[in-house]
């Protein structure tokens, strides 16, 4: 007799493999039986499914079959390996970059960071944001240490081109027509301060100070991080961009300060 065990791996190999062996749920009979059938075939319909859902925009450059035939390729190559079907496809964009002549323009693999990055910023837990009034009343003497803490779903995206025009395009419209990108190495960031998912380019002194900020640093320290990105006057640098973050809903409050109602 079977074990469990064995049967539950002969049937993951079967559905990974697309083994349409005969017998595997039926003693007798030259055909694979029904029920196994829609499981090969469903596997695969769902992970497809999912990969539209996580990039829609590049589902939308690319169209329906091109997309199909891509994602078929990445599914053969990278199993689900999450509990979750949301995270699958995460590996896309370097995937896609490993193999750019497969794409009619290498920009595409920025479409798809894109994508990744703003359905994880959309995901992200939410969190009470930090206020003007509030760093108002900081202390003068406190401010050296004081380590102001970005929001959940910020996210620094590095990007080889400019793709935010055709992203915002076909995001809006699936016909849209758009002239191709140019070549341009930057940062994005993505983030969801309420609702919306937002994102902007950033210069490399504000990339130096949020990546700072991000690995744990506190005040003073930004300011070293943004001196040494080329800023003659670090601490009036780092007081306009914590004005600016709070305004665009990059920092959280302190978490001892998250209780809501």
């Amino acid at each position: 007799m079977t074990s469990l065990d064995e049967l539950q791996n002969r049937f993951q190999h079967a559905v990974l493999s697309r083994d349409e062996t005969p017998g595997l749920f039926v003693a007798e009979g030259s055909e694979v039986a029904g029920g196994l059938r829609l499981y090969l075939m469903a596997y695969r319909a769902r992970l497809l499914s999912a990969l539209r859902d996580n990039y829609p925009v590049l589902h939308r450059a690319l169209g329906d079959e091109f997309f199909a035939d891509l994602a078929h390729d990445y599914i053969e190559a990278h199993p689900s390996c999450y509990r979750s079907i949301r995270w699958y496809g995460d590996t896309l964009a370097d995937f896609l970059a490993a193999q750019p002549e497969r794409l009619p323009h290498p920009a595409l693999v920025d479409v798809a960071r894109m994508d990744w990055a703003i359905r994880g910023a959309f995901d992200a837990p939410d969190t009470l944001l930090l206020s003007l009034a509030e760093l108002a009343e900081l202390p003068t003497g406190e401010w050296p240490r004081r380590r102001f803490v970005p929001i959940p779903s910020l996210c620094l995206l590095e990007l080889n081109w400019s793709v935010e025009p055709i992203w915002r395009a076909l995001n809006e419209d699936a016909e849209a027509q758009t002239e191709a990108p140019e070549a341009l190495a930057h940062v994005l960031l993505v983030w969801r301060p309420e609702l919306d998912c937002l994102w902007r380019s950033a210069e490399p002194v504000e990339v130096a100070a949020l990546s700072a900020l991000l690995h744990g640093a506190n005040f003073a320290e930004c300011c070293t991080a943004i001196a040494a990105a080329g800023e003659s006057d670090p601490a009036t640098a780092a007081a306009g961009l914590l004005q600016r973050w709070i305004t665009d809903g990059l920092l959280q409050k302190e978490p001892g300060k998250q209780e809501i109602g």
